[in-house]
């Protein structure tokens, strides 16, 4: 098993982070992402709000890994929940096949600080149970290359958080709305930079965002 711990400072407000942390696909180091969809949303008792969204991905991989693995794509879920009191977003991550060749945790938290900036902390765990004499192997590359993931993400974050101060600011001067400028299908979520930065694949089309039928995979 191998473990994975970081922190980040943004120098923008909780509220506008968050923001940008559940808006950040698709964008332009996301190339990978194919799909994103709420499964569920609810309220609690408490005042925070609980998210469960299934996300589909597609990397490339190396030359060992493709006789073990007949496809390169991959279910993933997401529970969030934001707590609008204490100014704190708590996001879990898991893949929900391949779990034998590897499997991957992720926590991200993102905590306002007295100074009015934000922290981000990510935690990870990867494990592979094959056997075989390759799990060292596996667990090493699945380890580099989700260093490499968490800094495109931080990217892609970054881009959308460009993308609220523009709005803001195209609010303030009366050109436009708000969520027109964010939307999924806006030409503003590619213009900064124009391409994608990923290894594995080209830009994807436009995250669908209609209900549809989805079967989960099994592990």
């Amino acid at each position: 098993m191998r473990f994975f711990t970081q922190s980040f400072l943004y120098d923008d407000p909780w509220p506008i982070v968050s923001l940008a942390f559940f808006l950040r696909y698709p964008n332009p180091y996301a190339g990978h992402v194919l799909s994103c969809d709420v499964v569920s949303r609810e309220l609690t008792a408490a005042g925070t709000l609980r998210t469960t969204r299934l996300i589909l991905k597609r990397g490339a991989l190396p030359g060992w890994a493709r006789k073990l693995i007949s496809r390169a794509e991959s279910w993933v879920i997401e529970e969030s929940e934001v707590d609008p009191y204490g100014q704190v977003v708590r996001c879990q991550t898991r893949n929900l096949d391949h779990v034998k060749v590897m499997r991957v945790e992720e926590t991200q938290t993102f905590r306002q600080l007295p100074s009015g900036k934000t922290l981000q902390v990510t935690e990870a765990s990867i494990v592979s149970r094959f056997g075989w004499g390759l799990t060292k192997q596996i667990e090493s590359h699945g380890l580099a290359r989700f260093k490499r993931n968490v800094q495109r993400s931080r990217e892609g974050v970054s881009v959308i958080l460009d993308l609220i101060r523009q709005a803001r600011m195209q609010m303030a001067l009366g050109n436009g709305s708000f969520a027109a400028y964010l939307s999924a299908d806006s030409s503003f979520r590619f213009t900064v930079p124009a391409h994608s930065f990923d290894d594995e694949s080209e830009l994807p089309a436009p995250l669908q965002d209609t209900p549809r039928h989805i079967s989960l995979p099994g592990n």
